[in-house]
C-alpha cells in the first residue's frame, strides 16, 4: 500500500467521522423540531409556527442525509468524484419529481379534498416501506451475527406488511371518501376469521421468512405475506362504512408512521425511527381522541370492524319540516341576541366559509355574540372546520368545541346549522339507533334552530336527521353560500 493511498484511506476515514457527527447533531436538531411542530400543531394561535417548525426540521433531515449518502458514494467509489455526484444527481432529481408533484397538488386540491390527499400520502409512505424493505433484504449482509441477522430480517418482514396494509386501506379509505366507489360498508361472510386467518399465516410466514436459509424461500414467503397484507388492508377498511373514513384516515396515518419507523430500523436511520414513532403514536392518539366522540370502540377501529352493526332508517316518516326564506332567517337574527354557528362537511362543499366570516363580522357589528360550536368530527377529517374558519380569519377566540358549548345551548337565542347532519343529530341519544351513543352538539335545545341544506336527504351515515322536523326548526333549503351571502345583504 502506498503513502498516497494510505492518507486518501485515512482522509475518507476522518470524513466519514465528521459526517456521522454531524448527521447526528442534525439529527437531534431535527427531532426537536418536530416535536415543537406537534406542539405548535395542538392550536389554531400556533399552528403556522407548528408547520414552519416542521419544515424547518425536514430540511434539515433532508440535508444531513443528502450529506450522509454523499460521504458514503466517496468511501465506496472507484472513480474520484463521480461517484457522490452521480448519487447527489439522482437523489436531486427524484427529490425534483416528487417536489414537482406534491406542489401541483397542494396548490390543486379543494380544501374538501384534503382527506383524499392525505389518504393518499398515507398511502405513499406504504409504498415506500415496501421497496425498501425489498431492497433491505436484497442487500442483508450474511457476514454479521447470525442473531442480528435474524432480527433484521424481522425488521423487514414486519415493516413490509405494515407497509402493504397501509397502502391498501388508504387507497380504498381515498376511493370512499371521493366517492369513486360506495361508501356503504361491504361485510363478506366470516370477515373477521378472514382477518384473523391472514394475521396467523403471515405469522407462520414470517418464522419461515427468518428461518429460511435458501433464498428462494425468502422471498416466496416475503411475496406471499405482501399479498396477504394488501388484501388486510383492503378488506379491513372495506368494512367500513363511508361516514367513518376520517378515523380512517387517521388510523392509517399511525400505521404510516409505525411503517416508517420499521423503515428507520432497517436503514439503521435513527432519525426516520424518532419520525415514525412520533407520527404513529400522535396519529392513534387522535383516533383515540375522534373514536370517543363517535362513541366507537379503538381496539374495533384496529381490527376494522366498527360502523358496521347499525342500520339504515333513513326512509321512516318523521312528520312535516318547515322551510324559511332567507329574509325571515335575517329577521330570526336581527330579532337574536345570541347566535350560534355549527359548521359541517356541508360548509366546506359550498365553500361558504368566507360569507360565513362576513355574516359574524356583521352579526358582531349589530352587538350580538356570536360563537362557534365544532364538533370533533366535523367534516372529513378532524379540524377540518378550524382551517376553514382560520382560512377565512374568523376569531379564533369564537371558535369553540363541542366540550365548551354542550351545555349552553338553552341560553342560545338561534342556531345556524350550516352544512352539518350527523353531528346535530338527536337520534344520537336513542338507544339502538345506527349512531347511538355518539356524542353530538345538542342544538335543538336553544331557541330556535335554523339548518341550511340542500335537500332533506339523510346525512352522510344514511341516518335521517329528526332535528328537520322539531317546532324550532325551520329549514333554509339551497346553496349555503348563496343563502349565506342573502342573508348578510339583507342585515
Amino acid at each position: 500500500m502506498t503513502s498516497a493511498t494510505l492518507a486518501a484511506e485515512t482522509s475518507t476515514s476522518e470524513l466519514q467521522q465528521w459526517t456521522n457527527q454531524f448527521s447526528n447533531l442534525a439529527y437531534i436538531a431535527a427531532a426537536l423540531l418536530f416535536l415543537l411542530a406537534l406542539s405548535g400543531l395542538s392550536k389554531p394561535e400556533t399552528a403556522r409556527r407548528g408547520n414552519l417548525f416542521g419544515m424547518a426540521g425536514m430540511a434539515v433531515a433532508i440535508t444531513a442525509a443528502v450529506i450522509q449518502a454523499a460521504v458514503n458514494a466517496t468511501e465506496h467509489s472507484s472513480d474520484g468524484h463521480w461517484g457522490p455526484l452521480a448519487t447527489v444527481l439522482v437523489i436531486a432529481l427524484a427529490m425534483s419529481i416528487g417536489a414537482v408533484y406534491g406542489i401541483w397538488r397542494a396548490h390543486s386540491v379543494e380544501m374538501t379534498g384534503l382527506p383524499e390527499l392525505i389518504a393518499m400520502f398515507n398511502g405513499l409512505v406504504g409504498l415506500a416501506a415496501i421497496f425498501i424493505g425489498y431492497n433491505s433484504f436484497l442487500h442483508t449482509d450474511e457476514s454479521t451475527d447470525s442473531a442480528m441477522v435474524a432480527f433484521h430480517l424481522g425488521e423487514v418482514f414486519i415493516g413490509v406488511f405494515i407497509g402493504a396494509v397501509t397502502l391498501a386501506g388508504s387507497i380504498v379509505a381515498g376511493l370512499k371518501l371521493s366517492t369513486k366507489i360506495s361508501g356503504a360498508p361491504k361485510l363478506l361472510p366470516g370477515r373477521n376469521w378472514i382477518n384473523l386467518g391472514i394475521l396467523v399465516v403471515s405469522l407462520l410466514f414470517l418464522v419461515v421468512f427468518v428461518a429460511a436459509d435458501d433464498s428462494f424461500i425468502g422471498w416466496f414467503a416475503l411475496a406471499v405475506m405482501t399479498v396477504l397484507a394488501l388484501l388486510l388492508g383492503w378488506h379491513l377498511v372495506i368494512a367500513i362504512g363511508g361516514g367513518d373514513m376520517p378515523v380512517v384516515v387517521s388510523i392509517m396515518n399511525s400505521y404510516s408512521g409505525w411503517a416508517a419507523a420499521f423503515t428507520g430500523l432497517m436503514l439503521g436511520n435513527t432519525l426516520l425511527i424518532i419520525t415514525g414513532a412520533l407520527v404513529g403514536s400522535s396519529g392513534a392518539f387522535l383516533s383515540y381522541i375522534m373514536c370517543k366522540a363517535m362513541n366507537r370502540s379503538f381496539a374495533s377501529v384496529i381490527l376494522g370492524g366498527f360502523g358496521t352493526d347499525g342500520g339504515v332508517i333513513g326512509d321512516q316518516d318523521l312528520g312535516t319540516h318547515t322551510e324559511i326564506s332567507v329574509g325571515e332567517a335575517a329577521e330570526a337574527l336581527k330579532a337574536a341576541r345570541s347566535v350560534m354557528i355549527t359548521p359541517g362537511y356541508g360548509m366546506a362543499v359550498s365553500q361558504a366559509q368566507y360569507p360565513v366570516a362576513a355574516l359574524t363580522s356583521k352579526l358582531r357589528e349589530m352587538g350580538k355574540t356570536v360563537t362557534f360550536g365544532i364538533h370533533p368530527v366535523a367534516g372529513r377529517l378532524p379540524g377540518h372546520m378550524n382551517v376553514l374558519l382560520a382560512e377565512a380569519k374568523v376569531p379564533y377566540d369564537i371558535v369553540l368545541e363541542m366540550d365548551e358549548v354542550n351545555d349552553d345551548f338553552d341560553d342560545v337565542d338561534v342556531v345556524l346549522v350550516i352544512g352539518a347532519n350527523d353531528t346535530v343529530n338527536p337520534i344520537a341519544e336513542e338507544p339502538g339507533s345506527p349512531i347511538a351513543g355518539m356524542p353530538v352538539l345538542k342544538v335543538w335545545e336553544a331557541g330556535r334552530v335554523i339548518v341550511f341544506k340542500r335537500s332533506m336527504g339523510s346525512g352522510y351515515s344514511g341516518v335521517q336527521n329528526p332535528l328537520f322536523f322539531n317546532e324550532n326548526s325551520d329549514m333554509l333549503l339551497g346553496d349555503a353560500k348563496a343563502s349565506v351571502e342573502g342573508i348578510t345583504q339583507a342585515l
